[in-house]
């Protein structure tokens, strides 16, 4: 279900006020939802074009969720890293690759009310 309430941001704005280190692609986007989740079945019949998905997972398989739905970023959330491989495949594809270190919940609140502010 759609979370109706969050306010369409900058992905910009997010990398530099939410200390998100942008791996590969690019960051001059729009935000329009959040997407937290592992199971990447889920993801897929869940995730909406335009979201941020924010995952601990950082293998290859990320890429494939992430090009099938057309997120506007994925996040490896709790200073996990993304696999080496996924990074150069992320840049092949243009997919944009970020990393935070804090938990997905609150780099979810935060950007929550970054849209607010």
């Amino acid at each position: 279900m759609k979370n109706n309430s969050f306010v369409e941001t900058d992905l910009n704005r997010a990398v530099e006020e939410l200390d998100l280190e942008l791996v590969t692609g690019e960051s001059n986007k729009k935000i329009e939802g959040i997407y937290i989740c592992d199971l990447l079945s889920n993801v897929i019949a869940s995730a909406s074009s335009g979201d941020i998905w924010l995952t601990v997972q950082g293998h290859l398989n990320i890429l494939a969720v992430a090009d099938l739905t057309d997120v506007a970023a994925v996040v490896v959330v709790e200073g996990n890293q993304p696999d080496q491989d996924t990074i150069e495949r992320a840049k092949d594809k243009g997919i944009t690759l970020l990393k935070s270190n804090k938990p997905a919940f609150e780099l979810a609140v935060d950007l929550h009310y970054l849209g607010r502010n």
